[in-house]
């Protein structure tokens, strides 16, 4: 990345390092990052930010949720806790235990102070306005039925059935809610609704703004801003125009690949005799684009996303039998779009442009979060040209990429590759992934491959080959004169593992943390074994902030506990440490320690 931006992502180290109080009120230096090495495991350095008071009320919260009744029936005895005490009291008791540990406070000002003490101690943050309604209290606008699973699949084969919007209540096992621990779920409630989840996310740009000085992170989920079922249908339409794409070249794989051109389309149309005199055809074979090495797109977006053309008027081919076009894009009734339907997706693109345009003139860095996998293509596809616009100078826009999909390597390449070729920053944010049993019951239910990885282990070992893709490409550009900057990562993992293997690769490309080229995150109130060792060493590290009235944030904490319940391992070392820390402090008489930081996070210096 370049310019302000650059200054704050800030860069995974050059080795390994233990803790100790930086030079120069705390700025990592070369040297330190150098000569130092790194433990996870020292429960003083985990939570030196920390008042006594903080861990013992984390070593009270990860406790309980090891407590699997209660786990179990959290959401119930959170009501039940409202019902009997009253909402002011139950607020008061959870802003004690839960809420207290896992979200910063109420709204934008209540929030600094956590923020600036985490800063103060070398992480910066992401910020997201927590509130939702209650899952089971949200009422989804139906405008049009949905196919059964035996319809989807007799209508459109196995792997076009993946993209096939289905009847969720007759199936509950892939019900976008079912088993979903860690990830919330937008469901769309009409237009105006839509316009209400835009204002929330500029709101939250501004409290990046405001209480981080433009440092920190917002998060955004396309689900929010429109109807999911254009997304769906979108999804299901790159997938054809794939598959068109096969049938012209008998190419196989990546378009980049292919070495294909405008001539080799033109060699098929005359040869089925559908060019001659065909005005159409001639005309989709001008409004093909491509780029400086003369990769093919055989659509422009940047008409349907910047000039607002009609996804039924750009997604047509010529039919090779009749010369006539025929749409990729379908609508409810398989039929064309309605005008309603052009009317849900502009309105979506144009309030992805409103949040991009602010999130640039505020100069504020706002990820994509990613989406169950029937989403990916059209999340990924908006995304990549929401680059292409605002990452002009400095990367504005993040996408996510979900490691534990089969197909995680080939997506970041294809947008790496084009990211090259159109000359615009690149900003990626890697996880796992949070809908595995969803996933894999709906591909079971539609008949498709399983899009999962096979294992855990299969899992991390994609993730660290996109990771290696990622910084491998940046020691090239380094080592070819460029900026590395064009690419920002973000590996936002729990997994000590995974950040040990950042770091490693880091220290063999000899890619410096003061080059800002990789940063780190954790959610708040989990693994600061992680985070604070990593921030205090010198490494750009992020925690990802949840705020919200305490009332209205419950299912994002239900959400946490459950989390935690499923991972008691981790939870385990968790509260290993932090025993660790309370015994060091009443021996050493420190029990009323308070928490001052000197340290300044990579890029303040």
């Amino acid at each position: 990345m370049r310019g302000g931006v650059s200054k704050l992502l800030g860069a995974g180290g050059t080795r390994s390092r233990v803790i100790t109080q930086l030079p120069q009120a705390g700025v990592a230096t070369q040297e330190a990052a150098k000569d130092n090495s790194i433990s996870f495991k020292d429960a003083r350095e985990a939570y030196r930010s920390k008042k006594t008071s903080e861990v013992l009320r984390a070593y009270l919260v990860l406790s309980l949720c090891g407590v699997k009744p209660l786990v179990d029936h959290n959401e119930k005895l959170m009501k039940l806790g409202q019902t009997i005490l009253g909402k002011t009291l139950f607020g008061l008791l959870m802003k004690q235990t839960f809420y207290g540990h896992f979200v910063a406070g109420e709204n934008k000002e209540t929030i600094k102070p956590v923020i600036s003490r985490m800063h103060s101690f070398g992480v910066k943050s992401i910020l997201d306005y927590s509130v939702e309604e209650d899952m089971a209290e949200q009422k989804e606008e139906k405008k049009t039925s949905r196919k059964k699973a035996d319809e989807a699949k007799s209508s459109h084969g196995e792997q076009l059935a993946q993209y096939t919007p289905i009847d969720e209540s007759e199936h509950k096992e892939v019900d976008r809610k079912h088993k979903l621990n860690s990830a919330r779920v937008y469901f769309y409630q009409g237009e105006a609704n839509c316009d209400k989840n835009m204002q929330t996310f500029l709101e939250c740009i501004d409290a990046v703004k405001g209480s981080t000085g433009g440092t920190g992170f917002s998060a955004i989920k396309i689900t929010a801003l429109g109807r999911p079922e254009i997304l769906i249908r979108l999804s299901e339409c790159i997938e054809k125009t794939r598959r068109y794409y096969t049938q012209i070249t008998g190419k196989k794989g990546m378009v980049i690949k292919g070495n294909v051109n405008r001539a080799c389309f033109e060699d098929i149309f005359t040869e089925k005799s559908i060019m001659d005199n065909n005005p159409d055809v001639q005309q989709f074979l001008q409004n093909m684009v491509g780029d400086k090495d003369g990769i093919i797109h055989l659509f422009n977006w940047s008409s349907l996303i910047d000039d607002g053309k009609d996804l039924g008027d750009v997604f047509q081919v010529p039919n090779l039998e009749t010369g006539k076009m025929e749409p990729l894009i379908t609508g409810d009734d398989d039929g064309a779009l309605t005008r309603d339907e052009e009317k849900q997706f502009r309105n979506m693109v144009n309030r992805l442009h409103t949040i991009f345009k602010y999130a640039k003139s505020q100069n504020v860095r706002v990820m994509i979060d990613a989406e169950q996998s029937y989403f990916q293509p059209a999340i990924h596809r908006l995304a990549i040209e929401m680059m292409r616009t605002y990452n002009t100078d400095q990367a504005i826009v993040f996408n996510t990429y979900q490691c534990y999909l089969k197909k995680a390597h080939k997506t970041i390449v294809l947008d790496l590759e084009q990211a090259k070729r159109q000359n615009f920053y690149f900003g990626a944010k890697l996880v796992r992934g949070a809908y595995m049993e969803q996933e894999r019951a709906r591909a079971d239910l539609l008949g498709y491959k399983d899009p999962i990885n096979p294992n855990y282990e299969a899992t991390s070992e994609m993730y660290h080959k996109v990771l290696d893709e990622c910084l491998t490409r940046i020691h090239k550009l380094k080592m070819d004169g460029d900026d590395p900057q064009k690419i920002g990562i973000m590996v936002a993992s729990h997994n000590e593992n995974t950040v040990k293997y950042g770091v490693q690769r880091m220290k063999e490309l000899d890619l410096d943390p003061q080059e800002r080229v990789l940063c780190f995150a954790q959610l708040l109130g989990m693994c600061d074994q992680i985070t604070f060792p990593l921030g205090q060493a010198g490494y750009s590290v992020y925690k990802y902030v949840p705020y919200g009235p305490v009332n209205e944030v419950l299912p994002y904490l239900s959400r946490r506990a459950n989390e935690n319940g499923s991972l008691l391992g981790k939870v385990e070392v968790e509260r290993t440490l932090l025993r660790q820390e309370l015994g060091r402090r009443v021996k050493s008489g420190q029990f009323f320690y308070k928490p001052k930081g000197t340290f300044v996070p990579v890029g303040f210096n």
